[in-house]
């Protein structure tokens, strides 16, 4: 399915087709516009920037490289490929045919579900807005530009859903998530992690690896829906979020590995003062961020997400792959709860427990994730091992809310937490050393003291190519 950029607003849709949704999303436009002005990322509006763009939703060339203007990045609606006869893969429609509009009784919980989504993308580029100012090398600022319009396409994504079948109801969602903000006292983000600072490159890198991994696995149970549109929408956005969750791991690894370097080039664990960033605290930044996206996926029994589930509106991740009948109304499973000072699993009815079983399909994926990362400490031949802290750490929302665990899943009391907080979380001082780090490298080929440079270019470029024209 190609993609028509002769319209104002490139889509896959047949948007000329539907005059009062192609209006509508017209006027919305320049307020998209003027939110990406003032809250996008700050100091690159007018500078060239290598990125690649949407040209079609099949898996051959789907997207083109080249150098554009960020205002001026086509961004539009794009939706994969029609599935024929597809039909509902689970819960108590599970056979019938897929639905093109929405079921009545479904309207106000199809609605929350696509505005919960949609209000994560902007959300992440006002949180990363500051970050181009103290960027490591042109090749990360070109990545996290990136990242930033794939963001703000992803928007669009849920704000065509939307306009297309919510309505003036939609219509004013689609605005309100424009108005409010990250980190804003009186108008937040809907999520918490969305609402963190993300000050530095290492907690952008962090990020990109969990919190845009609880992305992944939400966009994958969104595109099992039944309600067809919004299915295609997230298979491709899934294609674009593969790129953010590369960056993450990738920079990380790369911070890692320079690390590594100055440890043996020192024969030192301690590397700050070598212009590195230490092994532990980079540990105790996977605390935070790790912890922070576990509660993303809300809390272990639900009877929300129960509902989705039975009503076929979100799925589990990979459903078709679960070999059991797709109903799950006679079906368990464990689900670990904290009983005095241990942490037992208890066996739950597996509707109530879906979080609990994403949450469980995202540790397995982080975990490979830090498998990749320890091996670059153990190819260098040092004695270390990155880890996840256990589930239970740190967790605000859900079986283990106010309970104080140990990152190794000790129930301590809050009196000894709070004694040991600065081993397991980064410090203040550690915060504003790894901030004192930020310095701005931006000629071709060139990179930060604290972070190895990538094996090889993007789109087949060097890595000495010029990803951001900068000068004017």
């Amino acid at each position: 399915m190609s993609i028509d950029y002769s319209e104002k607003i490139p889509n896959n849709v047949s948007l000329s087709d539907n005059r009062r949704l192609k209006r509508a999303l017209e006027e919305w436009q320049p307020h998209f516009l003027d939110w990406w002005r003032e809250l996008g990322p700050e100091g690159f509006q007018h500078h060239d920037v290598y990125l690649r763009t949407a040209t079609s939703v099949d898996a051959q060339g789907w997207a083109t490289f080249g150098y554009v203007k960020m205002p001026d990045y086509r961004w539009g609606i794009f939706l994969a490929e029609h599935g024929g006869d597809r039909r509902i893969g689970f819960g108590e429609h599970r056979g019938e045919p897929a639905w093109q509009e929405i079921p009545g009784e479904h309207r106000g919980t199809l609605r929350r579900l696509i505005v919960t989504q949609g209000d994560t993308e902007p959300a992440s580029v006002e949180q990363q807005r500051h970050l181009g100012r103290t960027c490591p090398s042109l090749y990360d600022l070109r990545n996290l530009l990136q990242v930033n319009v794939e963001e703000g396409r992803h928007l669009w994504a849920m704000v065509y859903l939307l306009h297309a079948y919510f309505g003036r109801d939609g219509r004013e969602e689609a605005e309100a998530l424009l108005a409010r903000r990250s980190g804003s006292a009186d108008n937040p983000r809907i999520l918490g992690a969305f609402n963190e600072r993300t000050p530095d490159w290492l907690s952008f890198f962090m990020f990109t690896h969990f919190t845009d991994r609880d992305g992944k696995y939400q966009l994958a149970s969104l595109a099992e829906s039944g309600f067809d549109p919004l299915a295609r929408t997230c298979r491709f956005m899934l294609t674009e979020e593969a790129h953010h969750l590369f960056v993450g791991e990738f920079g990380v690894g790369r911070v890692v590995a320079r690390t590594c370097e100055l440890m043996k080039q020192h024969n030192t664990d301690r590397v700050s003062e070598y212009g590195g960033i230490d092994l532990a605290i980079i540990q105790k930044y996977i605390n935070f961020h790790y912890s922070v996206s576990l509660d993303l996926f809300g809390s272990e029994l639900s009877t929300n997400a129960a509902n989705y589930y039975s009503a076929g509106l979100k799925g589990r991740f990979k459903e078709p792959a679960h070999d059991d009948d797709h109903r799950l109304t006679e079906s368990t499973r464990g689900v670990m709860k904290p009983e005095g000072e241990l942490i037992l699993e208890k066996e739950e009815p597996a509707l109530l427990a879906l979080n609990e079983a994403l949450r469980e399909e995202y540790i397995f994926d982080s975990e490979r994730g830090v498998e990749r990362w320890n091996k670059i400490i153990r190819n260098a031949g040092i004695d270390y091992a990155l880890k996840l802290p256990h589930r239970a750490f740190r967790r605000a929302i859900g079986n283990f809310k106010e309970v104080n665990v140990t990152p190794n899943g000790e129930i301590v009391s809050a009196a000894k937490w709070q004694r040991r907080e600065a081993e397991w979380l980064p410090t203040a001082a550690e915060r504003e050393f790894v901030g004192s780090l930020m310095k701005p490298v931006t000629r071709p080929g060139q990179f930060a003291s604290w972070i190895a440079p990538p094996p090889r270019g993007i789109n087949h470029q060097p890595i000495d190519f010029e990803y951001v024209r900068l000068k004017e």
